[in-house]
């Protein structure tokens, strides 16, 4: 059965839902440390998060892009998750979904959250034909993510260069082994319904 082409697949629980970032060291080490950004992370600029680790894996070179060498996966509240998806706009003008570009405009300029679906990536990160959520996170949002959605920060810099090194390797199939379980996010089609083409 085809994949829908868009749709949110994270892994989660009950109350959370991971997403993964990339960081330098000096930023990424001690938000695994203190299980929070510290306060060197800017609150004040947009950050984006990817539900997807594989979209993660192909953004940061598997945690060999300068400055993204330490990958972490962040568990968020499903309810800052959520919030972030109810006041989302499209990071792009959509005929379909807007009536007009400048009322967009207007939309995206006040919005605390914006959304891009972006080709989902195989372990080989070569685009497959469905697509990966990325959610962006400014102003209200991004405050709110930092010091009141997250739940725990762990570092998976090892995981992403063990997946690594088995596709380097030919075993894909050992490599999939190791991949965080993501499935369909419950209510994801209700809460995406506009922010979807």
């Amino acid at each position: 059965m085809a994949e829908p082409q868009r749709e949110i697949r994270a892994a989660h629980t009950a109350s959370k839902v991971t997403v993964y970032q990339a960081y330098s060291p000096e930023i990424g080490l001690p938000a695994v440390r203190e299980g929070r950004f510290p306060a060197t992370w800017k609150r004040d600029r947009m950050t984006w998060i990817k539900p997807s680790f594989l979209w993660m894996m192909y953004r940061c070179g598997w945690a060999t892009k300068a400055g993204q060498e330490t990958v972490l996966a962040v568990e968020i509240s499903r309810d800052g998750f959520e919030w972030a998806l109810r006041h989302a706009c499209l990071s792009h003008y959509v005929p379909s979904v807007h009536a007009d570009r400048a009322g967009w405009q207007r939309r995206l300029k006040h919005a605390p959250a914006r959304v891009q679906w972006d080709p989902e990536r195989d372990l080989r990160l070569r685009p497959l034909p469905h697509r990966s959520l990325q959610l962006g996170l400014t102003g209200e949002a991004a405050r709110r993510y930092a010091d009141e959605w997250t739940v725990a920060i762990r570092d998976v810099t090892p995981l992403a260069r063990e997946v690594r090194a088995r596709v380097r390797d030919g075993e894909l199939e050992a490599a999939a082994r190791l991949l965080p379980r993501e499935l369909p996010y419950p209510g994801g089609d209700e809460l995406t319904a506009h922010l979807r083409p």
